[in-house]
């Protein structure tokens, strides 16, 4: 199993692509997630949608919009106001963790490994087979 993550920019338009990835491949979805952080004294939000791993192929896409979300708890925002649209529509929960940002990582691939193992010990992506 490859587990990967596609990182979209933090835009109004990388959002409006990560909802329409959620959207076309509604049969593909399987989690909604928001990681929470804060960075540089900010606290911001990252956004993933989770799709469910390939039949052929076993490759398990996660794409994120990171850390340029303010977090809605603290500061009410479109872009989560969206985000939460979407997860209504499409019947599913956001799962939401307090992760740590990606300055404290050397290089981003260190992060995305440590993002993954978090999903993996909670059961929201597959161990490796």
């Amino acid at each position: 199993m490859i587990q990967r993550f596609i990182e979209l920019g933090e835009g109004y338009s990388d959002i409006y692509e990560l909802m329409e990835l959620a959207r076309s491949n509604k049969n593909r979805l399987q989690h909604l997630i928001m990681l929470h952080t804060v960075k540089n004294e900010r606290k911001l939000s990252s956004f993933v949608v989770v799709m469910k791993p390939t039949n052929p192929g076993d490759f398990q896409a996660l794409y994120i919009s990171l850390e340029g979300i303010p977090n809605h708890q603290f500061q009410p925002n479109k872009r989560a106001d969206l985000f939460q649209a979407l997860a209504k529509e499409l019947d599913k929960e956001i799962i939401q963790f307090e992760v740590k940002p990606t300055e404290v990582f050397a290089e981003k691939e260190l992060y995305f490994h440590y993002l993954i193992g978090i999903l993996r010990l909670n059961h929201y992506i597959p161990a490796l087979r």
